[in-house]
């Protein structure tokens, strides 16, 4: 144990400096984002949970996940909206404050994907809320959802 010590406090701090924040400037702040789950199979949720993990580190970027919709700028839906959840997410979309923006994860969030054409299934987000950015994949990587939500920041308004 010590000498594993010894060779921490040896070697230093070996992380890279932050990059690619510039984006996050053009809305003034941290980007906070509620995820929401209308009906997936949770493939995506546990690729999402890996960006908080230390590999990715999201709130390097100033991004970080709330627990509630008022507090958000952006809503992460996915999985196919299912016919229990389609009023739920309208539900959240409204309670989140302007300016707001959705981002639909994964080909379930796309279209429905694997399970579109089902008598449980609405459609994709699409079919029930304005989407802005879509993040493709079944279920896409902790990197993909990196970079599609940076692009998702870096084509705001600004």
């Amino acid at each position: 144990m010590l000498r594993q010590l010894w060779t921490a406090l040896r070697t230093g701090i070996v992380t890279e400096p932050v990059t690619g924040t510039g984006d996050l400037e053009r809305i003034g702040r941290s980007l906070a984002i509620r995820q929401v789950d209308a009906g997936s199979c949770n493939g995506c949720e546990l690729e999402i949970g890996g960006l908080t993990g230390p590999h990715y580190d999201l709130e390097r970027f100033g991004v970080h996940f709330v627990a509630s919709p008022r507090h958000a700028d952006c809503l992460l839906v996915t999985g196919p909206v299912t016919r229990n959840m389609a009023e739920a997410l309208r539900r959240t979309w409204q309670a989140t404050p302007d300016p707001k923006f959705v981002v639909a994860v994964g080909d379930c969030g796309r279209d429905g994907g694997l399970f579109r054409g089902s008598y449980a299934v609405v459609g994709g987000v699409a079919d029930v809320i304005p989407v802005d950015a879509v993040i493709p994949g079944c279920p896409p990587s902790p990197a993909a959802l990196l970079a599609g939500l940076l692009e998702a920041i870096g084509r705001l308004p600004g």
